[in-house]
């Protein structure tokens, strides 16, 4: 698929067939404390787009600007898609679906950006492929050079979850704890790709990212009977997954294969919530902190902040805010009563919905499709359940002491 890049900020437009990471004249603009600016829109070709419309089936390789090498040796998509009726029927959305990405080979949803960009890596001979993350993208990205044989530098906080620093470790990344946050853990990792090359697959700095995550709205069409969903709810940190659903349904369009955007939503946690603040006040502005206890979305600098918000307006959504405590309370009722066991971070994207049942009800009425993307497992953070949840103490060896617990 041909394609070319374009500036989110002023538009300009850049043909080239090398790595491109920032429009080189809005990135020079960036101001302390402020969103940052000059973020590539990756544009296919509209000629090879309109050819896609006559297939009867597409698949997500249909929209790559990258081909992907054997994608049987890193296989990204197919997640299932479940409809949880106890839920569906306790918020009175008959049509309600979740979206499971904790099924990808790496557990979430970053497999679908570490994919495009072990391609791009192959595509232009590069061996090395560093970045930032608080877990799961780092986990993804290492997840995928283990498959495709490729060295991962992956700089992450020192305070993120263990399991999924853990994961990173056995996948034979090159772990590099910061002391500091994910936006530290971001400038030197950028800063290792200036001084010793590479790729870099930081989210959004490469656009590729964000096209390797449109994968899923690509499955979320055929999934649906070649049609959209009317409302996606999405779990939002850096504003880059929300992008990448967003380009997705767009190329669909673009191509002609549905006539309308899905209404998109930003769900951020109110100890999270620059990307929500934005969208509401205009004002792109850095958190002083981000104190959220799903730390996949715990951003104070959102990397794709400026994006988010123009795709939140461009799609005719709207973002909400939950508090740490509904993320909580939305992630035990997700594992008890639809058996789907998802980190916070997902479980942010169920505690909007729930929140906003009846507003969607009277506003698209009761056949409204809602689609709730859950990006990450539960196993990537289990120390979240300590003082929540234990274990029950041991029974004796006895007939008489099951009496006793069932008395």
């Amino acid at each position: 698929m041909r394609f070319s890049y374009e500036c989110c900020d002023c538009g300009k437009v850049y043909e080239s067939d090398e790595v491109l990471y920032q429009c080189p004249d809005c990135s020079q603009k960036n101001e302390e404390g402020f969103f940052s600016k000059g973020n590539l829109i990756v544009k296919l070709n509209k000629e090879d787009l309109a050819k896609l419309a006559k297939k009867a089936h597409v698949s997500m390789y249909d929209f790559f600007p990258y081909p992907i090498p054997t994608p049987e040796v890193f296989p990204v998509g197919g997640t299932p898609i479940a409809r949880p009726a106890r839920l569906a029927k306790k918020y009175g959305l008959k049509n309600l679906s979740c979206k499971l990405d904790s099924a990808l080979p790496s557990g979430s949803f970053k497999d679908r950006a570490s994919q495009l960009i072990a391609a791009q890596a192959i595509a232009h001979g590069q061996n090395r492929i560093a970045l930032a993350s608080t877990g799961n993208a780092g986990a993804a990205m290492s997840c995928a050079g283990a498959a495709y044989g490729l060295e991962i530098i992956l700089f992450v906080p020192a305070t993120a979850p263990v399991n999924k620093l853990m994961q990173s470790v056995l996948y034979g990344a090159t772990v590099v704890p910061v002391k500091g946050s994910y936006d530290d853990a971001f400038a030197l990792s950028i800063a290792y790709t200036k001084k010793f090359g590479g790729i870099n697959r930081n989210t959004a700095y490469n656009p590729m990212t964000i096209e390797g995550k449109k994968s899923i709205s690509i499955e979320l069409f055929e999934q649906f009977g070649r049609k959209a969903p009317d409302v996606v709810y999405v779990p939002v940190g850096d504003g880059c997954i929300f992008a990448g659903v967003f380009k997705g349904f767009y190329d669909l369009k673009e191509a002609g294969l549905i006539d309308r955007l899905p209404h998109l939503v930003c769900v951020q946690s109110k100890q999270s919530n620059a990307i929500s603040q934005a969208w509401e006040t205009g004002k792109f502005k850095n958190l002083k902190a981000a104190t959220t206890r799903a730390d996949s979305i715990s951003v104070e600098g959102p990397a794709n902040g400026r994006m988010a918000v123009r795709y939140i307006n461009e799609s005719d959504g709207w973002a909400t805010e939950v508090d740490d405590s509904e993320i909580l309370d939305a992630q035990i009722e997700l594992t008890r009563e639809a058996g789907i066991f998802v980190e916070p971070a997902a479980a942010c994207a169920w505690a909007g919905v729930r929140k906003e049942s009846r507003m969607l009800v009277e506003k698209f009425g009761e056949d409204v499709e809602v689609c709730t993307l859950l990006t990450g497992t539960g196993f990537k953070d289990m120390a979240v359940f300590q003082g929540r949840v234990a274990i029950p103490e041991a029974i004796e060896n006895s007939v008489e002491a099951v009496i006793r617990r069932f008395q």
